[in-house]
């Protein structure tokens, strides 16, 4: 594979943050971005910027070939409109820059069903992204399994902070989770590759499960037995996020943006990613004993 200038945004987080080492791993000259680069003391070379600034942005991506957009803001009530700006701004300043593709990590999800206001908000980030003419590959996946990220956090806090657990309607919605370190080969090996630009592909693990299984599956190899699990029907994404407050340490308004989604199915439809990259995908018992492994529980 040839050997390209690959922009990371969000290098310190979730995903970046595994992702710069195994771009560099590959031979790329990797750029990590970040709003402080001064702190910075991962691999690859740090640079400062902030995807709203589009000054900022355009130093941080003279000469790259390729940048990775892994930014959202699922903090702040106001997030659909942080997310459009940030993204039309790095679309457009990409365009300037001569950044021959930009690769999106979105969220999966039926165009056809009613999107929750994070789902849609990563539809708009990805056509938001390539208004400027940049080609776009997006992947989109479902809950990503690994240590430090959200959705596994509050799996595993649910888990070991309640002896059993009520939990609402949306504890029977199908998802297709995937282990951290298959999103990284994905992301890997979609990079600098002609023919991945301008198209949208569906990652995720080999199973297909409710979220009450996922929390059945994830005590058994956290506590070596099923928790008890009792759905409620009544159970509104409000008085869920306060739920998740009270027995995570999960803020309010990340859960609730997240709990938005948990009643959309988003179930991988398109295999064809497997044909580019292809490997056989982690069970997601595995992605949870290497996530607990990774934190030293």
């Amino acid at each position: 594979m040839a050997s390209h200038t690959v922009l990371v945004t969000g290098a310190t987080g979730f995903v970046g943050s595994r992702l710069v080492p195994a771009l560099l791993e590959e031979g790329h000259d990797v750029r990590a971005m970040t709003r402080r680069p001064e702190a910075y003391d991962g691999p690859g070379t740090p640079v400062g910027a902030d995807v709203t600034d589009a000054e900022s942005l355009a130093k941080a991506m003279a000469g790259a070939d390729v940048a990775v957009y892994l930014v959202h803001s699922l903090d702040r009530d106001d997030f659909e409109d942080e997310d459009a700006l940030a993204a039309r701004t790095f679309g457009a300043q990409a365009a300037k820059a001569g950044v021959e593709q930009i690769v999106y990590l979105g969220g999966l999800g039926d165009e056809d069903g009613e999107l929750s206001a994070h789902l849609r908000s990563r539809r708009q980030v990805e056509r938001l992204l390539g208004e400027g003419g940049v080609p776009v590959t997006v992947l989109r996946a479902a809950i990503v399994v690994g240590h430090g990220g959200v959705s596994w956090e509050i799996t595993r806090q649910l888990v070991k902070n309640l002896p059993a657990m009520v939990v609402p309607k949306w504890a029977e919605t199908r998802t297709q989770p995937i282990a951290l370190d298959d999103v990284t080969r994905y992301l890997v090996g979609v990079v600098g590759r002609e023919e991945a630009r301008d198209r949208i592909f569906e990652i995720g693990g080999p199973e297909v499960l409710t979220y009450r299984r996922m929390l059945e599956l994830a005590s058994e190899v956290m506590l070596g037995e099923a928790r008890p699990i009792v759905p409620v029907p009544v159970f509104t994404p409000k008085l869920s996020s306060y739920w998740l407050a009270l027995v995570t340490d999960i803020d309010a308004t990340t859960g609730r943006n997240l709990i938005d989604s948990m009643g959309t199915e988003v179930v991988v439809s398109d295999t064809s990613i497997r044909d580019l990259v292809p490997f056989e995908p982690t069970s997601y018992e595995e992605a949870v004993r290497r996530a607990l492994e990774e934190a030293g529980r």
